[in-house]
């Protein structure tokens, strides 16, 4: 299982983001790069929309590149968390909250990326202050805005999203 300070993925979200990442430095970037260069063909470029929406998006792009690149290269990737109902990355976590009951992924947000449920990283205060513990335990921890919260923490298991 991976460490506080590494992303934790799926073999699938690990192969669905690497085809993303295939796909918008390859072909993705060329047909931007080719839109600026007809935006370019068209003349003035201080009133050319075209050429600064294709450029926005190129920039918006190469930085998606670089977070996928970094984070695939410093993944550990592995099957489904095992079923000990431990909190960890790649569980799914049920708890009480503040008198609110609510379910979320431990971990990176790509873990669960389209699947419409909410992930809290590790590194969080709710994910670190839970992280290790059982279904059935209580744990409080301080909110970033200086208040002691309490988590009850209902049941603990494997995210197969």
């Amino acid at each position: 299982m991976a460490s506080s300070g590494t992303p934790w993925l799926t073999q699938e979200a690990y192969d669905r983001l690497k085809n993303e990442l295939d796909h918008i430095s390859g072909p993705y970037r060329q047909e931007i790069v080719d839109r600026i260069e007809a935006a370019r063909d068209e003349g003035d470029l201080k009133e050319n929309a075209g050429y600064h929406a294709a450029r926005e998006e190129q920039s918006k792009n190469e930085g998606r590149i670089q977070e996928l690149k970094a984070l695939l290269e410093n993944a550990e990737v592995g099957e489904s968390a095992a079923d000990d109902g431990i909190v960890k990355p790649g569980m799914l976590v049920e708890c009480k909250l503040a008198g609110n009951t609510m379910k979320f992924v431990l971990g990176s947000r790509e873990i669960a990326e389209g699947a419409g449920v909410d992930v809290y990283s590790v590194a969080s205060p709710l994910g670190s202050a839970i992280e290790g513990h059982k279904a059935g335990e209580t744990v409080t921890y301080k909110a970033p805005n200086g208040k002691d919260i309490q988590v009850e923490l209902i049941s603990v298991a494997p995210y197969n999203g």
